[in-house]
């Protein structure tokens, strides 16, 4: 597995940040609004947009009273969106999502699930570990629990930091943290760090925390636990994919970025992917570059996806 490999902690990188936020806002608004439109004006290109927002989706279950029966259908469900009597039979078992996400104890179900369907090779296995939501606990439980999740199946590991590190703007310390999952996951495992942007206090402790976890190793760079008052946002989006453009321009590395929370329909998904065509490119809209990390976002795209093909079909046969 090819991963990111960290770097040394470049302190000048931190050093006079600054972000406008009403210029942020504004810079959101030019790249969707009109965009948005433009990418999305009929049924066959909104459907484009439909079934790739699916085949980016990290299909989620972080629920209290998650059991092996619910996690077994959140993986044929991810494995199967449609229903084999409304889709296209040559696109029946092709169509899925990214990957399904789950807490570390319920990672060995997915993989059986998965091995079971055939589907070990197509559907990554993300696990929340370290703490998840808060980060608040020793490291080395928190090690421990990226070890646990890798030896029951997980190809991914959503870690998320402590925020307290970023709030007191102890950069050394998050980076010594962050280094120490990296290897804890080997190259057994991409890292996707969560930073919890709702409790990170300002937008440059966004931006700086991003940079942080990118140089210590990360793969992807993520906004939220989805448990947060403030979740996934454009303008805090836009900000992150800044510093993942300057860490590509000083380092040439291409990070991955994973909007969670708050995603959850079509419409809010192809604004999320206009910004990252507009600013990263269109390289940049695959797996291994971009997720979404969701709940309900299938609900729609699977509604969207009934309601586009109804559409043209008919209009097909009108023609």
């Amino acid at each position: 597995m090819l991963v990111n490999q960290e770097i040394p902690l470049d302190s000048k990188v931190l050093e006079k940040v600054y972000v406008n936020l009403r210029s942020v806002e504004r810079s959101v608004d030019l790249l969707t609004s009109a965009l948005i439109n433009k990418h999305s004006s009929s049924p066959t290109q909104l459907l484009h947009w439909t079934l790739k927002a699916l085949s980016l989706t990290d299909l989620t279950t972080l629920s209290g009273d998650d059991t092996a029966a619910n996690v077994d259908r959140l993986c044929f469900r991810a494995a199967y969106p449609f229903s084999e009597r409304c889709v296209d039979s040559k696109l029946y078992g092709k169509i899925h999502t990214a990957a399904v996400c789950v807490y570390p104890s319920r990672v060995a179900d997915a993989h059986r699930t998965l091995k079971r369907l055939g589907k070990l090779d197509d559907i990554q296995i993300a696990a929340v570990a370290t703490g998840f939501p808060s980060g608040s606990y020793p490291l080395h439980s928190r090690l421990a629990e990226i070890t646990y999740a890798i030896e029951k199946g997980a190809t991914e590991i959503d870690i998320v930091v402590d925020r307290s590190l970023v709030l007191n703007n102890r950069w050394e310390d998050l980076y010594r943290e962050i280094v120490a999952m990296r290897h804890a996951c080997g190259d057994q495992a991409h890292l996707k760090t969560i930073l919890g942007i709702g409790e990170c206090g300002t937008m440059v402790n966004v931006y700086k925390a991003s940079m942080v976890a990118m140089m210590a190793g990360s793969d992807f760079i993520k906004t939220s636990t989805g448990k947060e008052a403030v979740n996934a946002t454009l303008p805090v989006g836009l900000v992150m994919i800044r510093a993942i453009q300057e860490f590509y321009r000083l380092t040439g590395k291409k990070i991955g970025l994973k909007p969670a929370g708050g995603v959850r329909t079509v419409k809010d998904a192809v604004a999320w992917m206009v910004m990252i065509q507009e600013t990263l490119g269109e390289e940049w809209l695959k797996p291994e570059l971009f997720r979404f990390g969701a709940s309900g976002l299938l609900d729609d795209v699977e509604k969207q996806y009934y309601t586009l093909t109804e559409k043209l079909n008919n209009k097909n046969t009108a023609c």
